[in-house]
């Protein structure tokens, strides 16, 4: 059974939060737990919430264990970026451009 979680609009670039999920990706999902708590980067602190919310859809809807859970697939795609000015000198504009990703996480029940 297949069980997933996404999160949309979140602040942060999708190539900095591949480079956090590409780490966990396969993993047991309470390990990964614990990898993404002690990662010191913001992807992780905003992945480790995506994951824990998969984790307690499967123990609510799915009556799954946790410690049976692994990520089956773990998907960053790139979000709307917003576009914004900074004043510069001498009159002139600096653009910038915040960029948003939306994060996929589907755990699986690990066969025993």
């Amino acid at each position: 059974m297949r069980v997933q979680a996404r999160t949309k609009y979140l602040p942060i670039s999708a190539q900095k939060l591949r480079l956090v999920i590409d780490q966990v990706r396969g993993m047991h999902a309470h390990e990964a737990s614990v990898v993404l708590q002690h990662m010191p980067q913001k992807g992780a602190a905003l992945a480790r919430k995506t994951l824990e919310s998969a984790i307690a859809n499967a123990e609510e809807n799915f009556e799954l264990n946790r410690q049976d859970l692994i990520i089956h697939t773990a998907v960053v795609d790139e979000g709307p970026s917003l576009k914004r000015v900074k004043a510069g000198a001498r009159g002139r504009y600096k653009p910038r451009v915040k960029r948003t990703s939306h994060l996929t996480i589907v755990l699986e029940e690990r066969e025993v």
